[in-house]
């Protein structure tokens, strides 16, 4: 009958439904049913509800991982797991749950013991649906069904069945989603059980400090990491920091554009990867770091144990005092190859620091000037760079 509710979305039953499955009222009163008087029109009848919608799709997944062993079980999940209004996503997350022994050893006192051919089939539902979803995240409805079955990996708490699943996993991708800070719980749990994550996708998922406070356990397992158009704020980019002094830290590049990092925030980020040999890439465009906030970031590639190779600062409010600092911290760095200074308020002062920077740093590809306010002469100073430097791209 439970069942049944959540297929059709009945949260309400009448006497003639207890009678259907042979059940008694008065043996579930206390703990599984409530009794509702219901009027229509002059007369009045009970029906009946369960407490809580979970208790109601807790029983559910009860009474089907107990059906006999000949039903197919894993065609119920699919089945179910297709649906997609949701109604069936609590109710699989339980049935994935009771495939954990230490869920099911307290329920076994009552109900007897749980099949072992149902739970093997609900561990190899769950591991085939994880690789399944997990190349499919192109679409909100692919990243949404991949989500849940994380959900069914966490509520396993089967750490071998998370590695087989996920080992081979490159990336997971949730841009554009809203996550709740259960999902990013659910989240850190599952990539705490692998080795790396290669490519975690967040950006605009609209993750606060509570979310990346639950993510943060687990972040330093990401070897690229896009957590940007979030409003983490500095206290958010602050728990990411804490992943970057993890000594077991494994990320390689890093994306904090438009998360409402400010100048004081920087410090701390500063301070983290004056201790981190492995970031290589940093993306902090579209925040308001200001001339101070750069001149942070920019002094922490002075220091031999930091190895960014690309710098992101565009749209950072750095203006032409900013620029000779930033000239002046960089001139030191010998491995960056990358430097975006885009849509900044530079003009035609900061040429001669650009120019002393640029030509000072032998490893330097690209650098992206556009959006700046420089005039024809000093746009032409910079492009004659490229022919000082062959291999050298400048973008104006």
């Amino acid at each position: 009958m439970a069942y049944r509710g959540v297929s059709e979305r009945k949260i309400v039953f009448t006497g003639g439904d207890l009678i259907n499955y042979n059940l008694q009222p008065s043996q579930f009163l206390s703990g599984f049913l409530m009794e509702l008087l219901e009027r229509e029109d002059s007369a009045r009848s009970v029906v009946y509800t369960f407490p809580h919608l979970n208790i109601q799709e807790f029983v559910a997944a009860v009474a089907q991982f107990l059906m006999p062993d000949g039903r197919d079980i894993m065609k119920l999940l699919t089945e179910a797991h297709c649906v997609k209004d949701g109604r069936f996503e609590v109710f699989l997350r339980f049935v994935a749950g009771l495939s954990s022994p230490m869920t099911t050893r307290g329920l076994e006192e009552f109900l007897g013991p749980f099949p072992h051919q149902t739970t093997c089939q609900v561990i190899d539902w769950v591991k085939e649906e994880v690789k399944r979803r997990s190349g499919n995240t192109e679409s909100e409805a692919g990243k949404r069904s991949l989500l849940n079955t994380l959900h069914y990996l966490f509520e396993s708490q089967n750490s071998g069945l998370a590695q087989a699943a996920l080992g081979s996993a490159e990336t997971l991708s949730f841009s554009g989603m809203t996550l709740t800070p259960i999902d990013c719980a659910v989240l850190s749990h599952v990539i705490g059980l692998c080795d790396t994550i290669k490519h975690l996708d967040l950006e605009n998922c609209h993750i606060q400090c509570e979310g990346i406070q639950r993510l943060g356990p687990g972040l330093h397992k990401c070897q690229e990491l896009r957590l940007g158009q979030n409003e983490l704020g500095d206290t958010g980019v602050k728990l990411v920091s804490a992943a970057l002094r993890n000594p077991e830290c494994k990320i390689q590049t890093l994306w904090l554009n438009r998360v409402g990092l400010t100048d004081s925030g920087a410090e701390d980020l500063v301070s983290a990867l004056s201790t981190n040999p492995s970031l290589t890439e940093l993306y902090l465009s579209n925040n308001k770091l200001g001339d101070s906030g750069v001149k942070l970031v920019s002094e922490a590639l002075r220091i031999p144990e930091c190895k960014i190779q690309k710098l992101g600062l565009n749209n950072v409010g750095l203006t032409d005092s900013g620029a000779e600092d930033l000239a002046s911290a960089l001139s030191t760095n010998p491995s960056l190859t990358w430097l975006g200074l885009g849509e900044n308020s530079l003009i035609d002062l900061s040429v001669p620091g650009l120019r002393r920077l640029i030509l000072t740093l032998p490893s330097l590809e690209w650098i992206w000037l556009w959006g700046n306010r420089f005039s024809e002469t000093g746009r032409k100073e910079l492009e004659s760079l490229e022919e000082i430097r062959p291999g050298l791209r400048v973008i104006l």
